[in-house]
């Protein structure tokens, strides 16, 4: 029997590499890599070794015949991905680990952040160099992303922390956390002790609405409302508000499926995870009966992926609607058209005699598709929910204000239309969302490092392959480069920074092949003693063990894997227990 990749598929192309005979894609060398949102197994090919289930960091590939109930799906989706995608799964050029030249010597690199991103750099390092790393981090935990923005009901996502285990023990590596460059330690100190330093730091940033009223309280980025539940210690405990029964979540990509995943989802349920403390009890007391996923352009410009959403549907006591336009009625017909098996009725969601559990579309690659089967249902924001815990999916809906009394209490909409294919326009029809709390979720932005240049436009450190340059001139920054979010946007997922992690990397051993890095004037211990004199409560891998030691022993405690520590004087009061 076959294997299928499943809903927690990292991308990190683990099981590309192992696989014998070459039938997952897409691969890192395909165009497709970039931009989708999983890989796929073809079952035609599929030689049932298992090899890709064992290499799989996060526990996402199974054998076809063991999927049960809603996981089922995922049988149709790698099978329908060939169908769409034929090929002959020819192999491509052979690659082989990089090394350097024994008299490059012992480089000592830098590498600003802990999130995958800096795991992958590391790791790519360490593993193909005699490199001495340092790894540095303004909060006094590690783990980025995967710690403070993976939802907490997708534990097994997390599990790719324990691919880094090896860099985190490794005798060569270096910690300093609760360290922030730019302001303890500036980037020209840290590269006069270091032939290279490598900024890892993600893409900080929200991107704001521009409308009036979005900075009354009640209305906050996704960003703060993600690292609330997931006890990121930069935001407070009394973050949220929950006293409201309908939350509007404004976009539809993961970020904002997650959000009403989790405001919906049986507290019950998220007692068994990591999520903090403080969320977990915000959520038994709230009052939240019905989330809004409000977006501008149509279902087939939804920006979540295929498995988010399907898993979205079976969310458990949850009923998930579509609000009823035109527009968006044309839209799901249009999708499965020309998919619909005999007897198929594509907004009543089955086939004549089917008892599927797969949702109607899943194995195609619109997203408008995945919506058939859903109620379709006249809505009216302005008026109290109903009975029971519901997502409305509003399209074709862009916020043009928010309302209230010291805090928000209703949000402003203007219905949109597409012309030619997927622009938006405004139609100049109104209405009112009476709403206690608002969630931005339309994307995040990079925000400028000192001592780095930054390119406006997208966001981004200014780069080139990797390489930090003068955008007047193009010419590199010796020894300054730049990996994931950083460097290319906020696009891709976890595993996507394996790859982009490589081509830095590359270009820096290039750089040291060709004599091209600057020679540090000071070694890893001035580094040390100048961190101390800066950060007397830097944070080192002794502190990082203990921290970690702490949480899983308060997790093991009540049935959890860990109960996250949630303020940085609790996290340096456990490294201090060590």
């Amino acid at each position: 029997m076959a294997y299928a990749i499943t809903q927690t598929c990292c991308n990190d192309a683990s099981c590309v590499s192992v696989c014998p005979v070459n039938c997952i894609h897409p691969t890192p060398d395909e165009p497709e890599f970039g931009t989708t949102d999983m890989l796929y197994i073809d079952p035609r090919a599929c030689i049932d070794c298992g090899a890709c289930a064992d290499a799989c960091p996060v526990d996402a590939v199974f054998p076809v015949d063991r999927l049960r109930g809603p996981d089922t799906v995922f049988g149709d989706l790698n099978r329908d991905w060939f169908r769409d995608h034929p090929t002959d799964h020819a192999w491509g050029r052979p690659s082989f680990p990089r090394s350097l030249p024994g008299e490059v010597g012992t480089l000592r690199i830098a590498v600003v952040g802990t999130g995958p991103s800096a795991g992958y750099t590391a790791q790519e390092l360490l593993r193909s160099t005699s490199a001495e790393v340092t790894m540095i981090d303004r909060l006094p935990v590690t783990g980025g992303l995967l710690r403070h923005g993976v939802a907490p009901d997708h534990q097994s996502t997390k599990r790719i922390a324990e691919s880094f285990a090896s860099v985190f023990h490794d005798p060569r590596l270096r910690m300093h956390l609760n360290v922030e460059i730019g302001t303890d330690v500036t980037h020209a100190e840290l590269a006069a002790h270091h032939h290279a330093v490598v900024y890892a730091v993600g893409a900080a940033a929200d991107r704001r609405l521009g409308v009036p009223g979005e900075d009354l309280p009640g209305s906050l980025p996704a960003t703060a409302f993600v690292g609330w539940y997931n006890a990121d210690p930069t935001v407070p405990a009394d973050a949220v508000e929950l006293s409201a029964e309908r939350v509007v979540v404004v976009g539809n990509g993961n970020v904002a499926v997650d959000v009403a995943r989790i405001l919906l989802t049986d507290p019950d349920r998220l007692a068994a995870t990591d999520i903090a403390d403080h969320a977990l009890a915000a959520l038994r007391r709230s009052r939240v009966r019905e989330v809004v996923l409000l977006a501008r352009r149509g279902p087939e410009q939804a920006a979540w992926t295929r498995a988010e959403f399907l898993a979205l549907r079976q969310l458990p006591g949850v009923e998930v609607v579509v609000e009823d336009h035109p527009e968006v009625r044309a839209a799901i017909e249009a999708a499965v058209a020309d998919r619909r098996p005999a007897g198929f009725d594509a907004l009543a969601g089955s086939a004549a005699g089917s008892d599927s559990q797969a949702a109607p579309g899943a194995g195609s690659g619109s997203r408008a598709a995945l919506l058939a089967g859903l109620p379709l249902v006249p809505y009216d924001g302005a008026a109290e929910p109903g009975a029971g815990r519901r997502i409305v999916l509003r399209f074709l809906s862009a916020p043009v204000g928010l309302s209230g009394d010291g805090r928000v209490e209703a949000l402003t909409v203007e219905r949109t239309t597409l012309v030619a294919g997927d622009r938006m326009e405004p139609t100049g029809e109104r209405s009112v969302l009476r709403a206690g709390l608002v969630v931005r979720s339309i994307g995040h932005r990079g925000v400028p490092l000192p001592g780095l240049p930054y390119d406006e436009r997208t966001g981004t450190v200014a780069h080139r392959g990797g390489r930090v340059v003068d955008p007047a001139t193009g010419r590199p920054l010796p020894g300054a480069y730049v990996v994931g979010w950083a460097k290319r946007g906020p696009s891709g997922g976890i595993g996507a920074n394996r790859a982009c992690a490589r081509e830095t990397v590359d270009a820096l051993l290039d750089d040291a092949v060709a004599r091209a890095l600057p020679v540090p004037g000071a070694g890893h211990r001035d580094f040390d003693r100048l961190v101390r004199s800066r950060r007397p409560d830097a944070v080192g891998l002794k502190e990082l063990r203990a921290v970690d030691r702490a949480e899983r022993e308060r997790g093991e405690a009540e049935g959890r894997p860990r109960v996250k520590l949630a303020t940085v004087p609790e996290l340096l009061a456990a490294g201090r227990r060590r």
